[in-house]
């Protein structure tokens, strides 16, 4: 029978998200390791609210801004889904953005691809720009013969991208049977984190070297949360890397 109310399942749903979402914050908040995680995230987010706030007539340049809008609303929603215990989708998302950030850094160094990208009808984006594509491009400009981003996209796509015996134990709390509804796993928190910061460092690293600095007063506004970001990029760096950005 039809209402007009919300089905009070998922108002409950809603309630009991909120509830492992208040358990999920104290844990990552009794882990300095986990709070940076989550710090670093949010200065990479800063950085794409302030990054996208450029305003420009250059279509192709509205392309970046548009792109750096979805990578802010996706680390949001990874974020929320994580500490409300949906892990593996959260994941699903990092993945997303994994793309998002490969394709902005190409467009970073390639400027005339954004054109082609913007242009392309379904096919030629597909057939020129799917993901695979890009990171060859990446790789060749930057000599890297080891495939590394190939290797990340086929852990994330293992993960959470691909149903696999992987993702499926993403949906068992502590080893545990799979679970329909989502639940606090302090292993499953700590390994989607770590992951978010990751991408979060190599986002908010991309979109700094992607800002314009034809206009004062956005340059005075960005370089202030850029700044910041550097700053505790680099703590993020020697604490799970042992190094800063720039040591050999």
């Amino acid at each position: 029978m039809s209402t007009e109310k919300m089905p009070s399942n998922l108002i409950l749903l809603h309630q009991g998200e909120e509830v492992l979402r208040g358990k999920s914050i104290e844990l990552v908040e009794a882990s300095p390791k986990l709070v940076l995680h989550f710090q670093i995230t949010e200065l990479a987010m800063d950085a794409f609210d302030v990054f996208r706030q450029y305003r420009t007539t250059d279509e192709d340049f509205k392309v970046v801004l548009m792109l750096s809008l979805r990578v802010f609303n996706a680390l949001a929603a990874a974020t929320k889904l994580m500490l409300s215990g949906y892990y593996l989708f959260s994941a699903q998302i990092l993945r997303d953005i994994l793309e998002t950030v490969f394709l902005l850094d190409f467009f970073r160094t390639n400027s005339a691809a954004i054109t082609t990208w913007r242009n392309a009808t379904r096919e030629e984006r597909l057939r020129d720009f799917k993901p695979v594509k890009v990171r060859e491009e990446l790789d060749a400009r930057d000599g890297y013969t080891t495939k590394k981003r190939a290797l990340l996209y086929q852990q994330f796509s293992e993960l959470a991208g691909h149903a696999s015996m992987v993702s499926v134990n993403m949906l068992r709390p502590k080893g545990l049977d799979a679970t329909n509804t989502p639940f606090v796993d302090p292993n499953a928190l700590e390994a989607v984190s770590s992951e978010m910061g990751r991408l979060a460092v190599q986002a908010g690293e991309i979109i700094v070297a992607m800002a314009r600095t034809d206009d004062e007063a956005f340059v005075i506004k960005f370089s202030d949360v850029a700044t910041t970001f550097v700053d505790l990029k680099t703590e993020w760096m020697e604490t799970f890397y042992g190094k800063a950005p720039d040591a050999a």
